[in-house]
């Protein structure tokens, strides 16, 4: 019989690191919620602001986005008036 000790969620590496990273999102979720961002927004908005002049290809790679989330995020930052195309 096989063991399927390690199979279980709490032995998962990953599990711990999406419960960290949700953590991380709802803790700085108050302080975006007055600048109507998204933590999404929010790390775009500083990696623009890091490194000044990005394409959306270069952006997308700091961030690891794919331009399927990457672009509709600049869509509305644009929208919102916190960046110029």
């Amino acid at each position: 019989m096989a063991n399927y000790e390690q199979l279980r969620l709490r032995n998962q590496l990953c599990f711990p690191l999406y419960v960290c990273s949700k953590e991380v999102v709802r803790k700085y979720k108050p302080l975006l919620d007055e600048l109507d961002l998204t933590y999404t927004q929010y790390i775009t908005m500083m990696a623009m602001w890091e490194h000044q002049q990005l394409s959306a290809k270069e952006l997308g790679n700091i961030l690891y986005l794919d331009s399927g989330t990457l672009t509709p995020v600049l869509k509305t930052l644009e929208k919102k008036g916190f960046v110029e195309r």
